[in-house]
């Protein structure tokens, strides 16, 4: 019988399962010999599995810039795991829990005294400049002072296998339902080989959310808030997540139509007339929440909703004008945050980054685009980005004028060889790039699901591990700490 890897190539990459060619990683050994009883047939039969568990959940997501295939697919899943270590990870826990309690006082901060910028960490210009930055909000206090109740921080690892930061999700970060689901189909599939590992669960992340949100829930709650999600509706990309976290959660899943506001307090309506409504977890950016303040032509928000949320009597998750922390530019400054609130260095270290609103930086940018990965500050799903090596003349040109034109919205990194684990492609195990979306919950206490969002870039070579993007997901299994070895 011949091994499903038998003729794995790990590259010249730092591989997730292999150290070196035929030589497996410790906590892959069991994975590697239950796979030798597998026939080619036999693990085809069980991707087919999985395959229609997806398709029958209606498990999907939008594509906009396909024009062959139309816009919504399946969601593409692997079947060999993502393993990580339990020391791996607590040193991974450790440096989110940092990370999302520095970007939590800076968003107090700069919505308050500003003094990070007064002491020059941080230049107020690009506060000011960012995007997402709400003025509006200054001096308002939001409920327990937490900005981000949910947050996905991107990781990758590099050639010598350390995890870096790429970027912070703080404003309507997605992907978990993915997490849950393919948990359930992996029992399914390999439930033997499930339970021999010991993998850490992840089931109770829907309750860990509803916590999060009755903790910031107003004192008019009364002690039993009512808590809905706010979904643009069925056309957006992320519905079915949407859609699964409140039957998950037990709560209402809403759309702007659905609420109401009177006297300055949220209602429901419903077939037995108006409820109140206390915590909104809002899949809605900013713009869209309320024609009132930002955007008068959204239909998708609710009249009267900021000023409901400004007198007490309605929380928000994640909170206003948190979108500050995504902006890739200030993504940047993030350590010298850790530094400056903290008092510590940052344990899990941005990727090198090169800001074009620095003359200097700008200087080297333009100079080296063919070498370069560019990114517009608020753009996601992979848009807005160059990636220099495998970039047209064309493409290049384009970029450098949007840079010239516009320096604070762009910055720009090095290509780092993202680490690559064994993906079923073509009929065989191939190596493809991947990366890893923890999800950070922060109510009472931060809480972080065991493993995230394992993305995979599935075209080859492809850097690009964005669902819009031809990119699909593998299941993460954290071990306990006792099967390190297996």
């Amino acid at each position: 019988m011949t091994s499903l890897f038998q003729d794995y190539d790990p590259g010249d990459f730092y591989d997730e399962m292999f150290s070196s060619p035929g030589e497996v990683r410790p906590h892959y050994r069991m994975l590697l010999e239950r796979a030798k009883a597998l026939s080619v047939e036999d693990f085809d039969r069980k991707r087919q599995i999985a395959e229609r568990s997806y398709l029958n959940q209606g498990i999907t997501f939008t594509v906009y810039n396909d024009k062959q295939e139309g816009t919504e697919r399946i969601f593409p899943f692997d079947l060999v795991p993502r393993i990580i270590p339990g020391g791996e990870w607590r040193h991974i826990e450790r440096g989110l829990k940092q990370r999302l309690n520095a970007l939590n006082a800076f968003l107090h901060d700069i919505y308050h005294g500003q003094r990070i910028v007064k002491e020059g960490v941080i230049p107020g210009e690009i506060i000011r400049s960012a995007k997402h930055f709400r003025p509006e909000f200054m001096g308002f206090d939001v409920p327990q002072n937490i900005y981000i109740h949910v947050c996905g921080t991107d990781l990758i690892r590099d050639r010598d296998g350390r995890y870096l930061v790429l970027e912070d999700n703080a404003r309507c970060p997605s992907g978990v339902s993915y997490v849950l689901e393919s948990r359930m189909t992996m029992k399914r599939v390999f439930p033997q080989l499930f339970a021999r590992y010991g993998v850490r669960p992840v089931d109770r992340y829907a309750q860990d959310l509803v916590d999060v949100l009755h903790h910031v829930a107003p004192a008019s709650a009364a002690g039993d808030p009512t808590t809905v999600l706010l979904t643009p509706g069925i056309y957006n990309s992320a519905y079915f997540e949407h859609s699964f976290l409140a039957r998950s959660m037990g709560i209402e899943i809403v759309t702007g139509a659905d609420l109401l506001v009177q006297n300055d307090r949220v209602f429901m309506k419903t077939t037995k007339g108006l409820k109140p409504v206390h915590v909104i977890y809002r899949r809605i950016d900013d713009d869209f929440l309320d024609p009132k303040v930002f955007r008068q032509d959204s239909l998708l928000g609710v009249p009267g909703l900021v000023e409901a949320y400004r007198k007490g009597n309605v929380s928000l998750a994640n909170s206003i004008g948190t979108g500050v922390a995504d902006d890739k530019v200030v993504y940047y400054y993030v350590p010298a945050m850790i530094k400056f609130y903290l008092g510590e260095d940052a344990i899990l270290p941005n990727v090198e980054t090169f800001l074009s609103a620095v003359d200097s930086d700008r200087k080297y940018i333009l100079e080296n685009l063919q070498n370069l990965v560019v990114k517009s500050a608020n753009e996601s799903g992979g848009y807005g980005m160059l990636i220099g090596p495998r970039a047209t003349k064309d493409e290049i040109a384009h970029f450098r004028r949007m840079i010239e034109a516009d320096p604070r919205n762009f910055v720009a990194q090095p290509v780092i060889s993202l680490s690559r684990s064994p993906a079923w492609c073509d009929g065989s195990m191939q190596g493809r790039h991947i990366d890893l979306r923890p999800f950070i919950l922060c109510g009472e206490e931060v809480r972080i699901i065991p493993g995230g969002l394992t993305r995979v870039a599935m075209r080859e070579g492809s850097l690009v591990v964005n669902s819009s993007q031809g990119g699909g997901s593998k299941d993460t299994w954290v071990l306990d700490g006792g099967n390190e070895s297996c």
